[in-house]
């Protein structure tokens, strides 16, 4: 049985000053958070929302995690043109949780981001990049955690399936390149870790894992956890880290 878990919701600006909901999570009374964390939910950026990883919000407090479920503007009627506006709402949320996190007594390098399939790429994008806006924070974050992450190596992708994702997340012509996670690949970059099913049909395991293996060679840590489905068994994790 897992311990109990606070639970409250407050309200963030988005980069265009509509609102957006934080989802918090804390630690039974009488035990301080050791670390934090913000997540960031999926849905090809045009469904979900902050509700969708409260599961695991309340599973990471249980565990004595400060833990952040929030939202971000979607494509079509939920209000960002391009993804370019879902990095951005991305970004404001994790300055938002750095702030409610250091009243918990939780310094900077002891929080994290990361999220779900969509959304474990925008916290990786945001994490990666700098800002496109001088006026958006810089996502400042101590590491990384994604959950069947896409978008690990857009290049691989045919260029006519290149300019339909392009036009799917509103942006011109050959940017889609900039989004790309193995792109993103610089020594220095915040330690990460990757849970990733070996038959995932959206996110192929070996994109994911030639992302690892850059990852590692740049001197950054990065470790992927494999969910591994076999036949009549269960499912078993087997951790895979580059040598």
């Amino acid at each position: 049985m897992t311990a109990a878990c606070r639970e409250s919701s407050l309200l963030f600006h988005a980069a265009d000053g509509s609102e957006l909901p934080l989802l918090i999570f804390e630690p039974g009374a009488g035990t301080p958070p050791r670390a934090g964390i913000v997540l960031f939910h999926g849905g090809a950026l045009r469904e979900g929302s902050a509700d969708g990883l409260a599961p695991h919000c309340r599973q990471l407090a249980s565990h004595g995690i400060f833990a952040g479920s929030a939202g971000y503007r979607l494509l079509g009627p939920g209000g960002a043109a391009s993804i370019d506006d879902c990095i951005a709402d991305v970004r404001w949320a994790i300055d938002q949780f750095a702030r409610v996190a250091a009243v918990r007594g939780l310094e900077a390098s002891h929080l994290a981001s990361g999220g779900s399939s969509a959304g474990a790429h925008l916290a990786i994008v945001a994490a990666l990049t700098p800002p496109a806006a001088t006026a958006a924070p810089r996502a400042g974050t101590a590491a990384l955690v994604a959950l069947n992450p896409a978008g690990s190596n857009l290049r691989s992708f045919e260029p006519a399936a290149q300019r339909r994702l392009e036009r799917q997340v509103g942006i011109a012509p050959g940017r889609l390149i900039e989004y790309s996670l193995i792109e993103l690949v610089r020594p220095g970059n915040p330690p990460m870790q990757i849970h990733h099913g070996t038959r995932d049909e959206v996110e192929p395991i070996d994109s994911v894992r030639q992302f690892r293996d850059a990852m590692v060679r740049s001197g950054n840590e990065c470790v992927l956890i494999e969910s591994v489905f076999e036949k009549g068994q269960a499912l078993r994790l087997s951790r895979v880290q580059a040598r």
